[in-house]
Formats: structure tokens, C-alpha cells, sequence
């Protein structure tokens, strides 16, 4: 196993956590790697400001179709 792994490793398993649990291993890479990484932190930011972003529109795009079934 693996812990230190580079900022193209990390990015992939945020990426991959976006669909699944981690392994204990890599959840354990990636918060080892966080930490001394501006950039892959800043990466796992945003991968979250877009899931919110998306979660969000899903909800207005769900309300906006029930208004317009209701006309």
C-alpha cells in the first residue's frame, strides 16, 4: 500500500470518491497528501462547490417542471 502518492493520484481518487467509497488506503493517501498540497486541496474544493452547484440545480430544474406540469 502505497501512502504518499502525487497530486495526479490524489486527484483521480477524489474524482473516483465522487462515485464511490475509497478503500481505507487511498481515503488515508489522500488526507496524508491534503495537508502539504495547496492545490489538490483547492482541486477537492471545488469538486465539492460543484457538486452542490449541480445538487442545486437539480432541485430548481425538479420545481420548475412540477410548475409547469401544474398549467
Amino acid at each position: 500500500m502505497k501512502l504518499i502518492r502525487t497530486c495526479r493520484e490524489v486527484t483521480a481518487l477524489a474524482l473516483r470518491a465522487e462515485d464511490e467509497a475509497l478503500p481505507l488506503g487511498d481515503r488515508l493517501a489522500v488526507m496524508l497528501h491534503l495537508p502539504i498540497c495547496k492545490a489538490c486541496t483547492r482541486f477537492k474544493a471545488q469538486l465539492g462547490l460543484m457538486r452542490a452547484a449541480s445538487q442545486q440545480w437539480r432541485r430548481y430544474s425538479e420545481t420548475l417542471g412540477e410548475t409547469a406540469s401544474e398549467d
